[in-house]
């Protein structure tokens, strides 16, 4: 066993590292005995990207890259339940199989009829479900949740179609709530930021893109709602709009997570160097980076572990713990 440091989210702890029956690197929560050798460098678990199109990119690459978990937004309910039972271990007999990631999905992407994204090209068959009143809301959310759903994704794209009124939002809303699932909303045209957040949406799936923000909505949104960056997905002008965003959002105390939207664009299927710089242009630093990235749980037994270099704790830096990390 090696001491180790490492970070359990929110701050850095001290405990020790060795091999797991599985003969993977495994962490305790335990005090380390004095003069027990340390582990040249700092652990994390594996990073989360939380906007990602997994039937938009090969899958299969997440086994070899520093994401432990990722939150699917907007695919094929079925499909994506296969992809995440293969990543959890849940189809074990398949060459490949991967139990350190974690798959969360939402499903289907909510929309009105003909709202975003129904008629984009790249929206695979089942991805999109056209809802025109509150029962149609309650039977797809009723499926979605029978499917494995940990929330609901709603479209509210005021740019590219009809957007929900704000009834029958708030009333798929109050359908989510009331399985203990939370609306993540794609929010984009004028107002529409503000907008979904006021009728009840707790996560945007998009840092606001679309228009500055001023201080006071900024400020209603840090208490209301987090924020999901998929910054580099943006052009110049817009990039520069969502930057100016989150650096407010996140001086007021709003949570950022890190997301990609990966499957837009040729995204990498790992952490986004791309998206890592334009959280630092928004002022987050390194550590504040590492919580917007959730790693998992390293006590978790299951979990992937990562190695980041003494004294860093640069997420760029970090790659898989081996057993070869431990030999003293």
């Amino acid at each position: 066993m090696l001491a180790a440091t490492f970070f359990d989210g929110e701050r850095w702890r001290d405990g020790v590292v060795g091999l797991g029956a599985d003969g993977r690197p495994q962490l305790r929560d335990e005090e380390p005995s004095p003069g027990t050798p340390a582990l040249a460098g700092r652990i994390v678990g594996g990073f989360t990207d939380h906007h990602v199109h997994l039937q938009l990119v090969d899958h299969a690459l997440l086994a070899s890259s520093r994401l432990g978990r990722v939150v699917d937004l907007g695919g094929d309910p079925s499909t994506v339940a296969g992809i995440a039972r293969h990543h959890s271990g849940g189809s074990s007999t398949r060459r490949g199989s991967d139990a350190s990631r974690t798959v969360h999905y939402a499903g289907a992407f909510l929309t009105p009829p003909g709202g975003y994204p129904s008629d984009r090209a790249w929206a695979p068959a089942g991805s999109v479900r056209e809802i025109a009143d509150s029962a149609a809301a309650a039977t797809v959310i009723e499926e979605l949740v029978a499917a494995g759903a940990s929330g609901i994704k709603v479209a509210s794209n005021s740019t590219a179609g009809p957007t929900f009124s704000d009834a029958l939002f708030r009333a798929i809303v109050e359908l989510a709530v009331a399985h203990g699932l939370p609306v993540v909303a794609h929010a984009e045209g004028p107002g529409e930021a503000q907008r979904v957040v006021r009728l009840g949406a707790s996560q945007l799936a998009h840092a606001p893109f679309t228009e500055r923000l001023d201080d006071e909505e900024i400020a209603e949104q840090a208490v209301r709602a987090s924020w999901i960056s998929t910054l580099a997905i943006h052009d110049p002008a817009a990039r520069v709009i969502a930057i100016d965003n989150v650096a407010r959002f996140h001086a007021a105390g709003g949570t950022v997570r890190y997301g990609t939207d990966m499957g837009n664009g040729p995204t990498p299927v790992d952490l986004n160097p791309t998206e890592v710089a334009a959280l630092r242009t928004a002022g987050l630093d390194d550590e504040a980076v590492l919580r917007a990235l959730a790693p998992v749980d390293p006590l978790d037994p299951r979990s992937l572990l990562l190695l980041l270099p003494p004294g860093s704790a640069d997420p760029l830096a970090a790659r898989p713990l081996t057993a070869a990390d431990l030999k003293v």
